[in-house]
Formats: structure tokens, sequence, C-alpha cells
């Protein structure tokens, strides 16, 4: 194993965070338990495994001086490791009984995870850990996985994951076709194409950072969804019927990830107007990320990612007509494409030097709540069934991080035909979370209801 350069989005999401605002992906998974002491054999498993899995072993580590290394810039360009960035590198210290932890048993598994959360991991060894939470009543346990969003997003952390689950067959990824040595100077003949292709880098970068600045001129108050920062989370999970999920989508067209979306929208109304908010007009702007990473091609570590922005259709009042604003939204921003407009901000990371990583990174932190109020993020799970010493999982609940300034962070998944919403919200600003949970079943019986035969 060998050092790297953090890319400019992993180095982002290193900055960003705070001890209120930790930027770590979770996942709690809930396995079938054969025995009472299932769970302690699987914490067990998980740091027998994890002490050969090369990624569970990579440290970051900041970089204040340059380093003797080549990098590559594009097109055959090469250039020093810049002032101020980090490394993603082997940790010599490395001992993976730091990082998977076996608790007491637990009634509910989901308020444990919600305190868990809460905790920044830490940042001088690998970050990432998994907490063992055996159930009291003997027949389950849960997993809570942690992966710094500077270690993996959610591919590459369902990647790291499934390595210290139970082995499964799975097909090889198709690698890239080797691409041939350069030097450090580019072919003089590849000038003109390089250049071209640098122009159309910065036209894009300041289209995407003028739709950012226009979209931080929209004022939206939706008080539900801001909350000074506490540092206090709180975690909820929701499981939804897929083959429910698919009767709505024939009923009215469009996809899976469009009725998903519009559950969320009609979940957010119900709950607003049980706690007296106004709903007409409400209109609260999604970030909805999207990936770039092929998940049967190899890449390297880190971050591939861009998004769309949306206003969720909150304030209209009829299901099929939001579902259909839903569609419409997303038609438009599929039209566009993830590389254009403000959705796609992820991608001025590439545009920033290392320096102005470190040193803007709370200002980026603050900003946030300027740009979207909540994010509906989907993490993509594997269609067969995932085993750990032999116990069945059995649901699994993807957990968001949450940005500054804001109360509500949404993640879905779909696994073994059931879609796991997983909630994450600042627990003081949203006491009543398991509220909100039941609205997301209310909603989706509803749209099954108005679309059913």
């Amino acid at each position: 194993m060998t050092s790297d350069l953090l890319a400019p989005l992993d180095l982002a999401f290193w900055n960003i965070e705070s001890a209120d605002h930790p930027m770590h992906l979770g996942a709690l998974g809930v396995f079938t338990a054969h025995s009472p002491t299932a769970g302690a054999h699987a914490a067990d498993l998980l740091a027998a495994r994890a002490a050969g899995v090369p990624g569970l072993r990579m440290r970051i580590r900041d970089v204040w001086r340059p380093l003797d290394l080549r990098l590559p810039l594009g097109h055959g360009l090469r250039r020093p490791l810049t002032f101020g960035g980090a490394t993603r590198e082997p940790d010599p210290r490395f001992d993976p009984l730091d990082h998977v932890r076996l608790h007491a048993p637990a009634a509910d598994f989901h308020a444990v995870a919600g305190r868990l959360m809460q905790r920044p991991l830490e940042r001088d060894r690998p970050p990432w850990e998994a907490h063992v939470l055996p159930g009291e009543d003997g027949v389950r346990f849960a997993v809570l996985f942690k992966f710094h969003h500077a270690l993996a997003d959610g591919l590459r952390a369902l990647t790291l994951a499934a390595a210290i689950l139970d082995p499964v067959d799975l097909p090889e990824p198709r690698p890239r076709p080797a691409e041939p040595a350069r030097g450090l100077l580019p072919d003089v003949r590849r000038l003109p194409g390089m250049l071209r292709g640098a122009l159309s880098d910065v036209g894009r970068a300041l289209d995407i950072g003028a739709s950012v600045a226009r979209s931080t001129l929209v004022t939206r108050p939706t008080p539900a969804l801001t909350a000074a920062p506490t540092g206090t989370r709180r975690t909820a999970g929701v499981v939804l019927d897929l083959d429910d999920v698919h009767l709505i989508r024939k009923a009215v067209g469009g996809t899976v990830n469009d009725v998903l979306i519009a559950v969320v929208a009609g979940a957010l109304r119900r709950w607003l107007e049980e706690r007296g908010e106004p709903v007409d007009g409400c209109a609260p702007r999604a970030l909805i990320p999207v990936s770039r990473r092929r998940p049967r091609t190899a890449h390297p570590q880190g971050n591939r990612l861009s998004g769309y922005l949306m206003e969720l259709p909150v304030g209209v009042a009829d299901p099929l007509r939001r579902l259909a604003a839903v569609r419409t939204a997303m038609d438009r921003n599929k039209d566009a494409g993830p590389h254009r407009g403000a959705g796609a901000v992820a991608l001025l990371a590439d545009h920033v030097p290392a320096l102005g990583h470190r040193l803007g990174g709370p200002l980026v932190g603050q900003a946030a709540r300027l740009w979207f109020d909540i994010l509906v993020t989907s993490v993509p799970l594997p269609g067969f069934g995932l085993k750990l010493g032999g116990h069945p999982l059995t649901e699994v609940y993807p957990l968001a991080p949450l940005a500054r300034g804001q109360s509500l962070a949404v993640a879905v998944s779909t696994y073994r035909g059931r879609v796991h919403y997983g909630l994450v919200a600042d627990a003081q600003a949203v006491s009543d979370l398991g509220r909100l949970a039941r609205a997301f079943t209310e909603e989706a019986e509803t749209l099954i209801t108005v679309c059913g035969p």
C-alpha cells in the first residue's frame, strides 16, 4: 500500500467537518441472530476480517509542506503536491480493535445509532467504525457502520463494508484499458485539444458557479428544516414494499426514484401540517447527489459525485400532482445532465487549490443552508442477500451526514424487495422524528390507494 493525494472533493469533505457537524456516512444493518451470543461473535469476525482489508487501514494525514511527489494534473501534465493538501496512506499503528466495538444489548437500535452518529470519527487514525449492537430480544443484532466522507462515497463505503461481511461470489470489475505512459511534458500535437478541454472546464465551472450564486439569492423559509447547530443526532427508519412502489410507478409513469422522492415530499407536507407550519407555496430545495462512479468498473478511491437541485412540491396538496411535479423536475435535471447547474457544485472542488479547501472549508459548511434545505440521497445496495457469520441481513438503513444549519437528511436504499429510508435529524430541532417516519408510511399508503385498481 502506498500514499496517494486526497482528491479535491475528498479534501473538501475533510475540511468542512466540525465538532457539531461530522462528515461521516452511516449504515445501520439489522441481522437475524441464531443464538444469544451472535452479536459478540459478529464483533470478533468484523475485527478479524478488517485486518485484511487494505482500504480499512488507510488514514488521512494533513500536509502543510510540499512533498516530493508528482501527481496527474490532466491531459498528461503533472505538478508537485500543493501546500495544504492531505494524503491517504497506510496507518502503521492500525489495530482493528480500535474500530470495532461491541455494545450492551439494546431494545431500540435507532436510539443508540443516533447517539453514535453524533460523535465525530477520530481523525488521527483510519476514519471508520463498526458498532455491534446485540438485541435485547436475543433474536436480532445490528451493526452501525460509519465511514468518513473523505474516505468513501456511498458506493465505496458499501464496497468496504461488504469486504468484512461473509464472502459472496461477485462478477469481477472490468478494468479500464491501460493508458500509455506519458512523460512530464505533453506531446505538442495534443496542445490544441488540451487547450480546448481546459477552456471547456473553465466555462463549465463558471456556469455552475453562477447557478449556485443565483440559487443562494432565493430565500425559502422552512423553519422545521433549519436549525442552529446543537451537535445532537436522532435517527429513524422506514420500510416500504418495493412491489408497492412499482405499482405506483406503473400507474403514473416515471421511475422508481421519482416515486421515492415524491414520498419524501408528501411526508414532509403531512409532518409540517401537524406541526402547525404553513405548507401553501412551500417548496424546500433538495440536493440529490448523483454518483459518477460505475458499479462494475474499477475506479480509484474517493468521491465521484455530482448532483441535482430541485424544489420539492410540498405545497401541492394532491399526491398525484406532487408526483407529476417531481417527475417533471427530475426529467429536466436529467436533460441538463449532472455536470451543469447549481446541483453540480461538487464539481467546483476540482478548481479550488488545496489550501483554499483548508481555509474555506468552514465557510462552505456555513453556506450549505443557503444553497439547499434538505439532502435526499440514494445509496445503491446489491440485489443478493448479505450475511455476517451466517446471520442474514434483513434490514439496512443508510444514514447521511447533516449539513450545518439543517435539521434533516434523508437517505434511501432498496434491498431484497424492500425500500429502506434512513432519517437523520438534529435531535433538538426534530424531537418528533418518529411522527415524520410514520408520515412516510402514510404517504406511500395514500399513493397506493389512488393508484390501485
